[in-house]
């Protein structure tokens, strides 16, 4: 009625006071269509200008920046530095010369494509989710496209099956873990701060996030989660996408090295001297011609829900109470320059709240750490 009302106040009545009210809109010509049709004329002959090459980009595959993985051998003399400089300008590297040998690789993968083939009563009855543990089908997006099937497991693999065997991939788990903890050691060295997991298992948690995908999807299955540091062994020649700070990077790690890459836990603790890559890598699985499947194991170093992350700042050792000489002085000068470079950058927050927040929200358009900064 509002809308009768206001389009009456816009045309004045030609039919006199006691003539009969306007024709409903029904019965006049649908000028609306005419204005439509002819933008769409107008829409039609500028994209007829454009030149053939031009198209626009789909939302299936991120734009993302072909990047060189820095390589570093775990025998290099210089370790902890060749880390922190990968850490600390990428947020990535591939490693090479570790222990896990790829016979143990192959045995996990081969267990990891079993459990898709369960039916979908075995898989949640097996892996009961308790989030983000669990299992995990991705619901139909708007386009008609799924994102494929993720499986969450602890460290210790578990599974509420007797029959369900995954030692192998149990033992491929603890293998990763234990290299984690070693690296991220080497580098909270490097950086100078005390390492907050140190060997205490209540300190931190590790979870093996086992994803599916199909060839045209370059979508990560299952929620993000965030992490400390995270590992990735490839297993053969494939290219993957990572959401670092500089945006999608494309990479090409190879074959028996292991990847690593530094979350955002890693980032807030390090007060940003460390780079981040936010959620897994995404395996670029070529073109939807292929109906074939791939699967991936990404091992992440996290915490627990009861945690609370701030940034972890050097201990600067000041003389303010000292004798008034040259060489006291020159060392209040540097000591002040530390604690300016060691401004706080972050608030400290509790990691059940990021943790979930994260999980829920989308990693691709801001980042959730943004709110916590100073």
């Amino acid at each position: 009625m509002a809308s009768s009302s206001h389009k009456q106040q816009l045309f004045p009545n030609l039919y006199g006071a006691t003539a009969a009210p306007p024709p409903t809109p029904s019965t006049q010509p649908n000028h609306h269509l005419v204005t439509s049709a002819t933008a769409a004329d107008v829409l039609s002959k500028l994209l007829h200008r454009l030149p053939p090459t031009l198209s626009l980009p789909t939302r299936r595959s991120p734009a993302s920046t072909t990047t060189s993985l820095p390589t570093i051998s775990f025998s290099a003399p210089n370790l902890n530095d060749l880390i922190l400089s990968s850490a600390s300008k990428l947020g990535f590297f591939q490693l090479t010369g570790h222990d896990i040998s790829p016979q143990l690789a192959n045995s996990a993968e081969t267990e990891s494509l079993s459990l898709f083939e369960l039916s979908k009563d075995q898989k949640e009855s097996c892996f009961p989710k308790n989030w983000p543990l669990g299992f995990d089908a991705d619901e139909e997006e708007e386009d008609g496209d799924g994102k494929g099937e993720s499986f969450c497991l602890d460290g210790s693999c578990s599974t509420e099956s007797k029959d369900l065997s995954l030692s192998s991939l149990r033992e491929f788990t603890r293998a990763l873990e234990k290299l984690g903890l070693t690296i991220f050691e080497k580098v909270a060295n490097a950086v100078g701060v005390e390492n907050p997991i140190g060997e205490d298992p209540t300190r931190f948690c590790s979870y093996m996030w086992i994803s599916e995908g199909l060839h045209g999807e370059n979508k990560p299955s299952g929620g993000s989660y965030p992490y400390v540091i995270g590992l990735q062994y490839q297993i053969r020649c494939q290219k993957y996408s990572l959401l670092a700070d500089s945006g999608w990077v494309s990479v090409s790690p190879q074959v028996d090295s292991v990847m690593v890459t530094f979350g955002d836990i890693a980032h807030v603790w390090s007060n940003g001297k460390l780079k981040k890559v936010r959620g897994r890598p995404v395996a670029c699985l070529g073109d939807g011609n292929n109906d074939s499947r791939g699967v991936t194991m990404s091992l992440l170093v996290t915490l627990p829900m009861d945690s609370t992350v701030a940034p972890l700042l050097p201990n600067v050792n000041s003389n303010e109470n000292g004798d008034n000489n040259d060489g006291d002085e020159t060392q209040a000068c540097d000591n002040k320059g530390k604690k300016e470079e060691n401004k706080l950058m972050f608030n400290s927050f509790s990691f059940e709240d990021y943790a979930w927040r994260v999980y829920h929200e989308s990693l691709h358009f801001k980042d959730p750490l943004d709110r916590y900064r100073i």
